[in-house]
């Protein structure tokens, strides 16, 4: 049997939203660390169930400014001999 790791792991919240935690850990009779784990397992099971769009839509999650694309084109890169060598030269006329 695997024994499990548990890692300490520090939030800082606004008073809104630590009264929010404890709301929820009370009504569901769990410590907040619990209320905290069930939240965690919520938002992933939202988010693989296929219901991001609501999330995003309700500001939870914010969606990234750029999405997949081609990269920029490379320029050649210089053998690195060269490129000492400049620097070298570069260096010296100073």
């Amino acid at each position: 049997m695997v024994k499990a790791v548990r890692e300490p792991i520090q939030v800082y919240l606004t008073p809104a939203e630590r009264a929010e935690l404890d709301r929820a850990a009370q009504e569901r009779e769990v410590s907040r660390s619990e209320a905290l784990r069930q939240g965690i397992r919520a938002l992933h099971r939202t988010i693989y169930d296929g219901s991001l769009r609501d999330l995003v839509e309700s500001g939870v999650v914010q969606p990234a400014l750029a999405g997949p694309g081609s990269p920029p084109p490379s320029a050649p890169v210089a053998p690195l001999e060269e490129l000492l060598t400049e620097l070298g030269e570069d260096r010296s006329d100073r």
